[in-house]
């Protein structure tokens, strides 16, 4: 559809394409404006002339970092150590250390080329026999089923609660460590993404205290995606905790990994691939052997960790930048906020949908109560009926979804993932409800 519309076809029922499937802030018809300050250290160290000749363009602050981190770094067209700048890993293991309260140690933090490099690494040493498994939320990310894959390992479905707002119980964790055990897999670590995708839903601390202690009971990894702990719609009645504090807070013996992007969150920066993952209470040998294996690709890309850089240390306030930096992500987290709520409200008012609000990152995960005739439809066309409504979806108004096979479901269960990130909420909801009640009028029973 793309490719027609470039080519000026005035057949179709929609003039644009609707980017709603993926948490991508800055793709073009998102369009989400780069963090100012993130993109002026960016230019800086790409072009470090600038540094003495843009003195009436950049502001003092954003020059001093890039010299800061020139001075470290030198030319960022070299590799730098394997395991990325040991100045930036000190930078965010202070980051770390101010979020939870406690000690980090930079030699147990990798920078890496987007969160998805660091969960693949260690999903792929975690991996180490036929029957090996790890624990995966259902509905998850797709990252961890298409790497276990990959691997051959075997993924070990618990589910979330639609009911209580995608909350994650730990009686089905410990039911489905039983359940692997039973069926001769050996459980290796578990999963959390939190605040979820695609679901939004944001942990309390009496599970996250649980979940620890099934780790702990069952000799598991805890691997903590964590990508969008600042993707936060309502702080105040549903605040975000790290795993990392909660662990330390409670002396947990747990073996955990934490994962963090510059993808995410505010900053949107998808393309620089930039990331990062901690580890706490994981035993030298392993370490070692994790160095071993990320010095295979040399390093993360230089442009990817001087985003990290900036992750972790915005400007602050009385920095000429703050003001600005401020300003914009003020701004973010307020849209997001506010489309998140609207959106939730208005598809819940729709016959045959149901949408459990989301209290973090950038989706919703709407559930269908289709009709017979309209899962008839979806048999006939061989498909499944999340996939038949997404794809007709697209086919009428240019709407791009996620269905929820890609994300895993309970069997009968039918729901789509739509981003919180497309601007112009009025007529983007509005075409959707127009034609979800032509669907349900079309397939009625």
């Amino acid at each position: 559809y793309r490719d027609r519309l470039r080519k000026g076809d005035k057949n179709l029922p929609f003039d644009r394409v609707v980017n709603s499937n993926i948490g991508n802030p800055q793709q073009k018809g998102l369009d989400q404006k780069p963090i100012t300050f993130t993109r002026q250290v960016a230019a800086l160290l790409e072009y470090p002339e600038l540094m003495d000749k843009g003195k009436d363009i950049f502001p003092a602050d954003t020059i001093a970092r890039a010299k800061e981190l020139y001075d470290e770094i030198g030319s960022i067209g070299a590799y730098s150590h394997s395991q990325g700048v040991p100045y930036i890993r000190t930078n965010v293991a202070k980051f770390i250390e101010e979020r939870d309260g406690y000690p980090a140690d930079p030699s147990q933090i990798f920078l890496t080329a987007g969160a998805s490099a660091g969960v693949s690494l260690l999903i792929s040493m975690l991996i180490s026999s036929p029957k090996a498994g790890i624990l995966i939320p259902i509905p998850q990310y797709p990252l961890y089923t298409a790497t276990l894959a990959q691997q051959r390992g075997i993924p070990i479905p618990y589910y979330l609660d639609e009911s209580k707002g995608w909350s994650t119980s730990p009686e089905s964790v410990s039911a489905a460590v039983a359940k692997a055990l039973k069926d001769g897999i050996e459980p290796k670590a578990l999963v959390i993404i939190n605040p979820g995708n695609p679901t939004g839903s944001i942990l309390d601390v009496p599970t996250m205290k649980a979940l620890l202690k099934i780790c702990e009971e069952h000799s598991l990894m805890l691997l903590a995606d964590e990508v969008y702990q600042v993707n936060t719609h309502d702080p105040a009645n549903y605040p975000w905790t790290s795993f990392k504090k909660i662990l330390r807070d409670t002396q947990s013996p747990v073996p955990l990994v934490s994962f963090h992007s510059i993808s995410k969150g505010v900053s949107g920066e998808c393309g620089r691939r930039g990331g990062y993952f901690e580890l706490v209470n994981v035993p030298e040998e392993v370490t070692a052997l994790i160095y071993k294996m990320v010095s295979v690709g040399l390093c993360p890309p230089l442009s990817g960790q001087i985003g990290v850089d900036s992750l972790v240390r915005p400007p602050k306030q009385g920095d000429e930048s703050y003001a600005l930096w401020k300003q914009e992500t003020d701004t973010i987290h307020a849209a997001l906020a506010k489309r998140s709520l609207t959106m939730a409200e208005r598809l819940n008012n729709l016959p045959g949908m149901s949408c459990a609000p989301a209290v973090g990152a950038l989706y919703l995960f709407p559930a269908l109560h289709l009709t017979k005739n309209a899962i008839k439809a979806a048999q006939d066309a061989g498909q499944t009926p999340d996939n038949f409504y997404a794809n007709a979806l697209l086919d009428e108004t240019g709407i791009c979804a996620v269905s929820g096979t890609g994300f895993g479901q309970k069997d009968g269960e039918a729901h789509f993932r739509l981003t919180c990130l497309c601007d112009g909420v009025e007529e983007y909801v509005g075409n959707l409800e127009k034609f979800h009640r032509g669907f349900m009028e079309k397939y009625k029973d």
